[in-house]
């Protein structure tokens, strides 16, 4: 799928590019990331491969990546008109101000007119929730949520890093109270991180929410770069995300994609983007890039076209130990269907709800 062969957004009708730009990358604040001129190069190049979906934060590199996309795009105000741009509220931009985060009123309105200010511009695309806030009732969020669409500062709405049922309840009391709903969720997924399928995935897709993956190379580990004899990571800032995730089923997995990349003539990198993308409920992945190589390398993925067999050797050696009753449910489906074809799938007879036949006379 090309870069510009749009896909539209969870239940709505925006339409944004099958592959987002993630922006965390822009600054160099944490350790890691790009300077502003290869930021601003970076962005110029994903616009002009056809994509049209920025994702940021205003925590990112301490609001950098914010200022970095509104000093480039923001003077240009047919360039930022076609471009969607997402940024989040939740972190406290404001040490030791208890409002300065979260996702009560106070918070989110501050936070919205300050990205505002950064991204110089005068609405958000997409703004979403970063994650959950246990200290704030949903509806007091949802509620301050749909001011700010009313008021034309934010377009659409959508969270991020927050339970499935704190989602589902955001989203039926929204719709309940004619609110504006939400449209996505951004949520981390990979072959290293699969769990999201147990609730999150499947709430996404009832509830109608366009799924858009962060992380989908478990910050860089599915890349190709790390194998069993070197796992260094290329920056400091990096090596505690690099360590988590280092295990003997990384290095399963990590055998798998590699036979696979070398069957498909790609890299790892791009397998693994094109496993994530393919993936039941997913809209648009978000990739990173600190360099134009590893943009170059990331949409690369959009080309590859993973066969059956490749997709069944991947989604066995990363299968996911998911949490009751995910693995529970789908022994139930032959009783309750056994011997029939319901919507394409068949169901074996469950000799346990076998009814024996009564004995002619």
């Amino acid at each position: 799928m090309p870069l510009d062969h749009y896909v539209t957004l969870g239940r709505s009708g925006l339409r944004v590019s099958p592959f987002c730009l993630g922006a965390m990358t822009f600054g160099e604040e944490w350790g890691f990331g790009s300077d502003e001129k290869t930021s601003a190069q970076i962005i110029d190049r994903f616009l002009d491969r056809g994509g049209n979906f920025i994702d940021t934060a205003n925590t990112y590199n301490r609001g950098h990546s914010e200022r970095i996309i509104g000093d480039h795009i923001g003077h240009d105000r047919d360039k930022r008109d076609r471009v969607v741009i997402a940024t989040k509220f939740s972190a406290n931009m404001h040490s030791g101000d208890p409002n300065g985060g979260g996702a009560n009123r106070k918070s989110i309105v501050t936070a919205c007119e300050e990205s505002l200010r950064r991204l110089r511009t005068d609405y958000i695309d997409l703004y979403w929730q970063h994650w959950e806030d246990p200290f704030t009732p949903v509806e007091e969020t949802m509620r301050a949520l749909d001011d700010l669409v009313g008021a034309g500062k934010v377009r659409y709405l959508g969270f991020s890093d927050t339970p499935a049922w704190k989602v589902a309840q955001a989203q039926v009391t929204a719709r309940f109270l004619g609110w504006a709903p939400l449209i996505a969720l951004q949520i981390e997924y990979s072959l290293l991180e699969r769990t999201v399928e147990g609730e999150l995935i499947p709430m996404a897709r009832e509830l109608g929410l366009g799924v858009t993956p962060w992380s989908p190379l478990r910050s860089g580990v599915l890349s190709g770069k790390y194998t069993r004899d070197n796992m260094k990571a290329e920056s400091a800032g990096r090596a505690a995300w690099v360590a988590r995730n280092v295990n003997e089923r990384t290095f399963s997995v990590l055998d798998v994609l590699a036979n696979v990349a070398k069957k498909r003539e790609a890299t790892p990198a791009r397998v693994a983007l094109a496993w994530v993308a393919a993936r039941p409920g997913v809209t648009s992945t978000i990739i990173g890039a600190r360099t134009m190589n590893q943009l170059e390398d990331n949409l690369a993925a959009l080309e590859v076209q993973l066969e059956h067999d490749d997709i069944e050797a991947l989604d066995a050696v990363s299968s996911p130990k998911l949490n009751f009753p995910a693995h529970f449910l789908p022994n139930t489906w032959n009783a309750t269907y056994g011997g029939m074809t319901i919507n394409g799938r068949s169901f074996a007879v469950n000799p346990m709800a076998a009814i024996a036949k009564p004995k002619s006379s």
